[in-house]
């Protein structure tokens, strides 16, 4: 524990130089989500040496992990032991070349393609220790999953992109990977369609875990990945229909839904950035702008990507809106442009005073993460 001591002791003494200088720190682990930002302003401040598994009890399904570990080190152990963190945290390490580490996962709050079934990132933190902008070392929620006191902190961190703190440790719930699991295509189906039997599968007692829908030179496909009991998924597979898909073949696609590196992802034109439109799941398919093409369609619905010019921005902001739901630049034209853009609309005054507040509150200085928006989500 001596080195991980020493660590946490100079993290300290960093953040405490810059609060007595107002010197602002760009919070860094492995640097994998680099692209998305305002701006990356402030010197680094790199989390990696805050390293290694702190406890895991498999029997109690949780975890506490310091903020630089490697996620991929913390997958493999949970993996030996036939668990895993349910909401498939993207990496975006080997388009990014950075690697993804624990405090950045949570940091950004991203979660993968069984999110909509299973929950967001914020859902399965239980505790965490951060270091605030008046250079304290503090620590909320606990280990176990009843407990209360502070918990609602703990999950605060989830999306906060380092601006209220930087995450040292937390404590995570992790699941048993399921027994069963089944991947189904629907080929030939639109998007409309796509949605309606989405809607009416949620409806269901089907072990829905994760869905995409693609078009491929105007022909659309559904993609349905079941998990739990193996009985249930035979079960939904055979009341479902669709055609079943090998698992040595569905299994690295979804990762590649995951990372962004399916062709739809990388067939983005040059002059095209990638929007995130959040909505409701059971919005029916958008009229997107003219020129736009289809967007690839996850969880369930809520979460659907369009490829458009950043000058189309105000459109698809406004269709969002028009469904209840919200859009927001993800990645920019090329890895030297910024990609995020104030997430805040005109009539949400109201949370953004809330952020700022908290804002106020966590880091009064000022020094973290300038650049950088909180997205709870």
């Amino acid at each position: 524990m001596q080195p991980m001591d020493t660590a946490l002791h100079q993290t300290l003494e960093r953040v405490r130089a810059a609060v007595a200088d107002s010197s602002p720190l760009r919070i860094r682990g492995g640097g994998s989500k680099d692209f998305h930002a305002l701006q990356l302003q402030g010197a680094i401040l790199d989390t990696r040496s805050l390293h290694g598994i702190v406890s895991y009890e498999p029997s109690e399904l949780v975890v506490t992990v310091r903020a630089g570990t490697p996620l991929a080190e913390l997958e493999a152990a949970l993996a030996e032991q036939g668990q895993c963190l349910a909401f498939e945290p993207p990496h975006f390490a080997g388009v990014e070349g950075g690697v993804a580490t624990v405090g950045g996962m949570v940091a950004a709050g991203w979660s993968g393609p069984s999110r909509a079934s299973v929950g967001a990132v914020r859902d399965f933190v239980l505790g965490i220790e951060i270091i605030n902008g008046q250079a304290e070392l503090l620590r909320f929620g606990g280990t176990v999953m009843k407990n209360v006191a502070g918990y609602d902190v703990s999950r605060l961190m989830a999306g906060s992109w380092g601006t209220l703190g930087l995450i040292t440790e937390v404590s995570l719930k992790v699941l048993p990977v399921a027994p069963g699991e089944a991947t189904l295509r629907f080929e030939g189906i639109s998007q409309a369609e796509a949605l309606q039997r989405l809607n009416q599968w949620g409806g269901q007692p089907l072990p829905l875990n994760a869905s995409c829908w693609v078009e491929d030179n105007g022909v659309g496909t559904l993609y349905v990945r079941l998990r739990g009991a193996v009985a249930a998924v035979e079960a939904a597979c055979h009341n479902m229909g669709g055609t079943g898909m090998d698992a040595a073949q569905a299994a690295p696609d979804w990762i590649a839904c995951r990372e962004q590196t399916l062709p739809w992802f990388s067939a983005r034109a040059a002059t095209d950035c990638l929007w995130r439109l959040s909505v409701p799941q059971t919005a029916p398919a958008l009229a997107l702008p003219a020129g736009v093409a289809a967007p690839l369609v996850e969880w369930h619905g809520g979460l659907r990507w369009v490829q458009a010019p950043r000058s189309m921005g105000a459109a698809l902001k406004a269709l969002a809106q028009q469904v209840g739901g919200s859009a927001s630049l993800f990645r920019a034209e090329s890895a030297g442009q910024i990609s995020a853009e104030a997430i805040f609309d005109p009539q949400l005054a109201a949370m953004q005073r809330i952020h700022a507040q908290l804002k106020q509150a966590f880091d009064p200085a000022g020094i973290f993460n300038p650049g950088r928006a909180m997205v709870q989500g």
